[in-house]
């Protein structure tokens, strides 16, 4: 498996782990589902962004699309 391959098998686990956990999150409170999609969002959104990095059509394009994804990972963070 490439280098490439391995990350975005990574991106993909990451992302599966994050739905499992917002699934399990009490649907009961409207702040923890607001906080719950937005964590979907910025959770899953990175493995999506590095699959568009890995096509970028030059370094420039590749470096804008990894800083999104550093960016989205930021935000799953917070």
């Amino acid at each position: 498996m490439s280098l490439e391959e391995g990350i975005k098998e990574r991106f993909r686990q990451y992302s599966i782990r994050i739905i499992k956990m917002v699934d399990n999150i009490p649907a009961n409170r409207v702040s923890a589902w607001a906080i719950a999609k937005q964590v979907v969002r910025s959770g899953t959104s990175p493995a999506a962004n590095y699959r568009a990095a890995c096509i970028a059509k030059s370094e420039k394009d590749f470096l804008n699309k990894l800083k999104m994804v550093e960016e989205e990972l930021e935000e799953t963070l917070f």
